[in-house]
């Protein structure tokens, strides 16, 4: 499944350059829907996931926790839960989940909210971007409302995923990893443009398809190797986490500091094989951690840290340090600093992960689940 996400990263930047060229060519003036080259390439590129959809709409589903022996009975009425997390997220319906928990739930919610909002606005003026840490504010103060209302509604989840210091390092120990390698990905092409001045077409050519097969590459031997140091550790599988944390910052280091296209590109492919080889390790980590009828929210969870850590605070730090340095390579190299942050965190996770993983079924119980 992950590694359709660098699959599909990396084809369109393969061929949306391709595509920008030949739309500004054929439209250097008067464009049908007025649409500039990169807009054209963002639909001409997205239309096929319409075709999977439907094909993904036939897909069925097996019983859940069968292969566990805890099988969960299918969810009666999927949509009013799908509506009940929806309020619990999309501020200002986030009162409506709150208010259920009556006063106290409404002004603890608003405690939280305002606290994010004075975080935010501090970071904001400190930045001069009110735009950037605004969304981020809306981000963190849906995930909070969210977790809040979880912990009335469903106590054994909220204490497995929240409640549980060893799922919370790991999916935080592998944002850093995400925070190095959104940011890379993502002023990989600007970098060749502007500093190598290499053409779009050629930077999208040579990032886009190696960091395909890097992708793919990194993330199913990651996961092959994780599941065999996971044989005989319990905690195997953050290895491979660490390794794609320490091992991804070389190469990115010779991204941002070479002057070569060449070594940029080798550097480039690299980067993306060592940093997407942690991401099975991660996320099959988490799944560990809670029972069968969990996952879901376990993996919304993980996918939470990965965003709101690794792509809205990657590839902004990396351009806001850009900006103030009035340098793109000290941007990209300030990356770096994620490194010894994410080490210290896997480290907790390794120490954490076996009692936790151990003791599952155990603590579920005492917060009420019925086994």
């Amino acid at each position: 499944y992950s590694s359709g996400l660098y699959i599909g990263g990396g084809v369109s930047l393969l061929i949306g350059g391709k595509i920008v060229e030949w739309w500004n060519e054929a439209y250097p003036v008067d464009a049908p829907l007025g649409l500039a080259g990169w807009q054209a390439a963002f639909i001409i590129v997205g239309l096929p996931g319409l075709v999977l959809a439907c094909l993904v709409f036939t897909l069925r589903e097996p019983l859940r926790g069968q292969s566990e022996g805890i099988v969960s009975p299918p969810v009666k009425d999927p949509f009013r839960g799908f509506f009940r997390e929806l309020i619990a997220v999309i501020p200002p319906f986030t009162l409506i989940g709150a208010a259920q928990a009556g006063g106290r739930g409404i002004a603890l919610n608003v405690l939280g909210g305002v606290v994010i909002g004075l975080i935010c606005v501090g970071m904001a003026l400190v930045t001069d971007n009110y735009v950037q840490w605004g969304a981020i504010g809306v981000g963190y103060y849906a995930i909070y409302s969210w977790a809040t209302t979880l912990k009335r509604r469903d106590a054994p989840t909220f204490g497995l995923i929240w409640g549980t210091p060893a799922f919370l390092t790991t999916i935080l120990g592998y944002g850093m990893v995400a925070f190095m390698s959104y940011a890379a990905s993502f002023w990989a092409a600007p970098y060749a443009i502007r500093i190598l001045e290499e053409a779009p077409a050629t930077a999208g050519w040579w990032i886009g398809g190696p960091g395909a097969v890097a992708g793919f590459l990194g993330i199913i031997i990651g996961g092959r190797v994780a599941d065999w140091l996971r044989q005989s550790n319990p905690a195997g599988r953050l290895i491979t986490v660490a390794f794609g944390l320490v091992a991804a910052a070389p190469p990115l280091f010779v991204m941002f500091t070479t002057n070569d296209p060449t070594t940029f590109y080798v550097a480039a492919f690299l980067q993306s094989l060592f940093g997407s080889s942690a991401l099975g390790g991660a996320a099959a980590t988490t799944q560990d951690l809670v029972l069968p009828r969990m996952r879901g929210t376990a993996t919304a969870t993980f996918f939470l840290a990965t965003t709101l850590v690794g792509l809205a605070l990657g590839p902004y730090m990396a351009g806001q340090v850009s900006t103030m340095s009035g340098s793109l390579s000290t941007g990209g190299l300030s990356l770096l600093a994620a490194v010894p942050i994410g080490l210290i965190l896997l480290f907790i996770a390794y120490r954490t992960v076996p009692e936790a993983e151990r003791t599952v079924v155990a603590r579920a119980r005492a917060a009420g689940e019925e086994i």
